[in-house]
């Protein structure tokens, strides 16, 4: 289950089922966006990640994996952890652009449309084209900064620790990953893989290869 950055949609992972066809990809779409478009953008993360996990309760049956990127590390760690007090453990956490556990950055706080578009494209999240073009900035603007309202709002628990391994991945050239330790999130393995690029590495290069060896590797676990 894969899960967006802030500004994103299910439709940042739409090729990754293709690429990774020995599982079964899917995405969350969080409201306010794409064919959500009418629903309220979420204001509260722990409440949207209580929401994701009630809606993924029916899958509980077969092993789950998570990848969140940015936002979407945070709001996975949260339905993880939300998954794990109805005793359903998934199988593995990965956690892209957030090197550390995370926490508010200076780009979702930031309200200022204008500067917010800039750091968008200076992260690589878009290019200048697509950030001056008007439409982009009707639709795209408003749960961008309603996304950053919510992340800047969270404030992460400090339990339940999560039971499943994780594996952080940031690009090595990405200087607004947040920095704090995941390995106090788990009692199971954390580890740390850095790959080329920057913030929105995954974008040129995702790290079908990295998904793929820790996922066939992984034991599998049913609910608990």
């Amino acid at each position: 289950m894969c899960f967006p950055h802030a500004g994103g949609s299910a439709s940042f992972y739409r090729d990754w089922g293709g690429a990774l066809s020995e599982v079964e990809v899917h995405a969350v779409q969080y409201p306010g966006r794409a064919d959500r478009f009418d629903e309220e953008p979420p204001n509260d993360l722990l409440r949207l990640a209580g929401d994701i996990a009630d809606a993924l309760v029916p899958l509980a049956d077969r092993p789950l994996a998570f990848f969140g990127h940015s936002l979407g590390a945070p709001i996975a760690l949260e339905t993880a952890r939300a998954l794990q007090r109805r005793n359903i453990r998934i199988e593995h956490l990965f956690a892209s652009g957030s090197l550390d556990a995370p926490l508010p950055t200076g780009l979702v706080a930031e309200e200022d449309p204008d500067r917010l578009l800039d750091d968008l494209v200076r992260m690589g999240g878009t290019d200048a084209e697509m950030a001056a073009d008007p439409i982009f900035q009707e639709v795209v603007l408003p749960y961008l900064i309603a996304d950053g309202r919510m992340f800047h709002d969270y404030v992460m628990p400090p339990e339940p620790l999560l039971t499943c391994p994780v594996t952080t991945l940031v690009g090595d050239r990405d200087d607004d990953a947040d920095r704090r330790p995941w390995s106090a999130l788990s009692t199971s393995p954390v580890r740390e893989v850095r790959v080329p690029g920057d913030h929105f590495y995954l974008i040129t290069d995702p790290p079908y290869a990295v998904l793929r060896a820790t996922l066939s590797a992984a034991p599998r676990h049913g609910s608990r």
